[in-house]
């Protein structure tokens, strides 16, 4: 279920009759919400600085400083993308049992290679054990290297710096930006735009989130949908695996259906939709405002949303802790090969010896 300034809100591209069908089921979600974040701008100063309140900055670069992969001329852009499951305020009445601190429950790695006219988004699953480089906290003090961290509790132990600074170690691909939404503000704009529907080819019954629907094609509200994509002991073996899965799908619902409201031609749905997301999103100071969000977002108008691949990071079960997954290689390391070089991703890079029982 976007940088640098713009020069108009509304110098978004006019999209032909023909284009339509091609291009509505495929928005993805930093360019769905430059377009919307453009809408609502053109409605008044007022409503913009609103919405440019509401995005709250982390400076990664100072926090990492000059200890990470170079830059290289042919990479693109790539995107580090998480979505935050705090238990804190807004949040904590979204959770159910004994959890408490804040996790990544999603994490993606966008990829938009030179040419912006395709994307790739590898999806980092959150039981994933990796090496978790050392690292300094907001408040100054040092984290020593860990191995056998578990992905998803990097960002409540050290900070969203961190879970950067992983990525970047344990792929080689500098991340150009970050944005973090967190699930609070999901549920909001889930509800800001009357729900969203998704089809399933089984009974999915998960206690832990929540989540009793039957196989078939159902409509789900703002609660229901953080159901859905925190879904995992329903579907699968019950690992983080089979919940990539619905989260992907779930993405492309949510983008189909803010495509299909045609909310270009309603601005006050726009602005409603924009403060939801707006109020939910932190980036990197970089994207910190809604002008370099929305000239971002336009740079990236030619992407084809038809050839967007969506990719797992391929795992293996752990030998020690089957619970937990470990990268597979060699595709693993051919996989980041190919995005470092702006490279086709080969067929091999992309399977997973563990699959969630799916």
């Amino acid at each position: 279920m976007t940088t640098p300034a713009a020069e108009s809100p509304r110098g978004s591209r006019r999209v032909s009759k023909a284009d339509k069908p091609r291009r509505r089921k495929g928005r993805w979600v930093l360019l769905s919400l430059a377009v919307l974040v453009v809408a609502a701008g053109g409605t008044g100063y007022w409503l913009y600085s609103g919405l440019d309140n509401n995005i709250r900055g982390v400076d990664i670069d100072r926090a990492l400083g000059d200890d990470r992969p170079e830059k290289l001329p042919t990479s693109g852009q790539n995107i580090l993308v998480l979505g935050s499951d705090s238990r804190a305020g807004a949040n904590a009445a979204l959770h159910t049992g004994n959890v408490s601190g804040a996790r990544s429950d999603t994490a993606l790695v966008m990829h938009i290679p030179d040419g912006r006219t395709k994307a790739v988004a590898v999806s980092i699953p959150r039981d994933t054990l990796v090496t978790r480089p050392e690292c300094t906290r907001s408040d100054g003090t040092q984290v020593p290297s860990a191995k056998r961290v578990m992905f998803n509790s990097i960002y409540s132990q050290v900070g969203p710096a961190c879970v950067v600074k992983t990525v970047e170690r344990m792929s080689g691909v500098r991340m150009d930006h970050y944005v973090e939404i967190d699930f609070a503000g999901f549920k909001g704009l889930v509800d800001a735009i009357g729900g969203v529907t998704v089809t399933v080819d089984q009974n999915i019954h998960d206690k832990s989130s929540g989540l009793d629907i039957t196989a078939g094609t159902h409509r789900l509200n703002g609660t229901q949908s953080l159901e859905f994509v925190r879904t995992r002991h329903g579907i699968g073996d019950g690992s983080d695996l089979g919940r990539i899965g619905l989260q992907q799908q779930f993405m492309l619902a949510l983008l189909s259906e803010i495509k299909k409201q045609d909310l270009l031609g309603s601005p006050t749905k726009a602005y409603k939709i924009a403060d939801s997301l707006t109020s939910a999103l932190t980036t990197d100071s970089g994207l910190a405002s809604l002008t370099r969000l929305a000239e971002f977002g336009r740079s990236m108008n030619g992407v084809d949303p038809s050839t967007m691949e969506t990719i797992m990071l391929p795992v293996a079960y752990d030998k020690v802790d089957p619970n937990r997954v470990v990268a597979a290689e060699p595709q693993a390391s051919t996989l980041w090969k190919a995005i470092r070089t702006d490279s086709a991703v080969p067929a091999s890079a992309k399977k997973s010896p563990a699959t969630g029982g799916s």
